[in-house]
């Protein structure tokens, strides 16, 4: 487990210090690592560990590979199913997913350390910098549009290139990746892993993408649908939720969100000021991540707080118990109710909650903490304007089971629709099974019934 570096005193850190606070979270398996926990797999049938997988990756298969020498082979085996293993591998909550399900767990009382597994294979066959491990299909003169370069829409792209589709990707931001780029903890995506998993996914050819194009603003669903065969959307959630408590557009009020995109785009972090009493708002991984960083760069007091339990948190216990080890204060059962300043933020007053009859109700009880910053993880919104002719419903994006809005040539996945858990390996999973039923509705549509999926695939479950 991660342990932040604290200066003495309160004093501030050195470049040095923060450096060493943001390296990485889980260091890689050695090679005799490796070895000694691929042993441990009991390659069992009808494995608990694929069914948790979101993307169902054949998992003792992979660990059989790796103990046998047969590096390049695992890798396969895991990018066949997800193409952005190596992201899932550090950032996954494997300890809820397919560690937990191990069966391991009840024999030896620690599970198969998959996800590190899933690392050190993903690892060394993207550090060969060789050919792309897949090939496409002859091309089939359709072209695809999607609207987002995160990890459902590239996922949505490499496989719908290996199906024989010319992709063309629109994204906002001027680098590809998404969350896995701007919103996941630094600690966890060392070294430009991001992008350097996007370079390799592009090596399979066929795909293009076009950066600073927005959906909405300099481009429009009817004018893709028009111009291409097909469109998928996986564009994610880019509006903060909003408090709606007096003082939110204090100075030092910001969202979590921006605050962990500039510490992933900041090289010299050192740079980067932060206050020295930090409240984090929100009980998910994205507060987790935002309090951990604000400790990382020398805060000297960082409170998470939360309206409900810690059980009702959706943070994992693991990354709760992380950011309790490396001094955040959690504490919960406590509500936002104001934030006040001259100006800029001081303090920040909390109401006490509690559940009654399964509702949360105020307590009456109210306490104010000092802050001279503020971080909203409270989830973002939909922004639906861009979005003109879709069904939207409860605030996301409606499809039915193979991924399909309420237009039939577009298709959409990731966290801007309503399916599974709000994760990175749900959204490469949403990609890749929408690619699949594109390619089925193409084929339908342009009477193409004589060219098969390359991987051998029907369309998705």
């Amino acid at each position: 487990m991660k342990h932040i570096k604290e200066s003495i005193g309160g004093t501030g850190l050195t470049p040095g210090e923060i450096a060493e606070n943001f390296s990485d979270l889980h260091p890689p398996l050695g090679p005799a690592q490796a070895a000694v926990d691929a042993g441990r797999c009991v390659y069992c049938y009808d494995a608990p560990c694929i069914t948790a997988c979101p993307t169902g990756i054949n998992i003792p298969t992979f660990i059989h590979q790796i103990r046998t020498g047969n590096l390049d082979g695992s890798a396969r085996t895991i990018l066949s199913a997800n193409i952005m293993g190596g992201t899932c591998a550090r950032a996954c909550p494997t300890e809820v997913l397919c560690e937990e399900a191990c069966v391991v767990n009840h024999t030896e009382g620690a599970p198969v350390k998959i996800g590190a597994l899933q690392r050190y294979a993903v690892d060394a066959l993207l550090a060969k910098r060789g050919d792309h491990p897949f090939t496409r299909a002859p091309d089939t003169g359709r072209r695809l549009a999607v609207v987002g370069a995160g990890p459902a829409g590239l996922s949505f792209a490499h496989r719908a290139s290996m199906l024989g589709h010319s992709v063309t990707v629109f994204e906002a931001k001027p680098k590809p990746g998404g969350l896995n780029e701007y919103g996941l903890a630094a600690y966890k995506m060392v070294d430009d892993f991001a992008q350097r998993e996007v370079e390799f996914l592009l090596g399979i050819g066929g795909i293009e993408i076009k950066y600073g194009v927005a959906l909405g603003t300099d481009i429009t669903l009817d004018a893709l649908r028009r111009e291409f065969d097909a469109v998928f959307i996986g564009a994610g959630l880019v509006r903060p939720a909003a408090l709606g408590v007096p003082g939110e557009n204090l100075g030092g009020v910001r969202d979590a969100l921006d605050f962990i995109e500039e510490v992933r785009q900041t090289e010299d972090k050192s740079r980067l000021p932060v206050g020295k009493n930090v409240i984090v708002i929100g009980g998910g991984n994205t507060a987790i991540d935002a309090a951990i960083q604000a400790k990382c760069l020398g805060a000297q007091n960082v409170t998470l707080v939360y309206r409900r339990g810690k059980a009702q948190m959706s943070a994992t216990e693991w990354e709760q118990d992380l950011a309790s080890a490396n001094g955040v204060m959690i504490r919960c059962w406590s509500a936002p109710a104001a934030f006040t300043g001259g100006g800029a933020v001081e303090s920040a007053v909390f109401n006490g909650t509690a559940l009654t009859n399964g509702k949360l109700k105020a307590t009456g009880e109210s306490f104010s903490l000092p802050a001279d910053m503020v971080l909203k993880a409270i989830g973002q919104t939909l922004d639906e304007g861009a979005l003109d002719g879709l069904k939207i419903e409860h605030g996301k994006i409606w499809v039915d089971d193979r991924l399909q809005t309420s237009l039939p040539s577009v298709y959409a996945g990731g966290d801007c629709i309503k399916r599974g858990e709000d994760l990175t390996v749900q959204a490469v999973e949403d990609g890749k099974c929408a690619a699949l039923n594109v390619d089925a509705y193409l084929r339908a549509t342009f009477n193409d019934d004589t060219r098969l999926c390359a991987m051998g695939e029907g369309a998705a479950r």
